[in-house]
């Protein structure tokens, strides 16, 4: 099986998020990094919607 074409920066945020040491990351299958890498972004993007919430709602407070 072939590797996953990570970058190095899109690995160790994979590894640090699972906590497992990278080369453990480097090795598991393909489908478990997929999965995981899914789970990661929509964590991402559910705090990265979060954050712009409440930065809406302090300016409306503001105003």
């Amino acid at each position: 099986m072939r590797r996953m074409p990570l970058s190095a920066d899109t690995a160790q945020k994979l590894a640090a998020h699972l906590k497992v040491p990278l080369e453990h990351l480097m090795h598991m299958p393909q489908h478990i990094l997929i999965q995981k890498l899914a789970e990661m972004a929509e964590k991402e993007a559910g705090a990265a919607a979060e954050a712009a919430q409440e930065e809406n709602e302090e300016k409306k407070q503001k105003e």
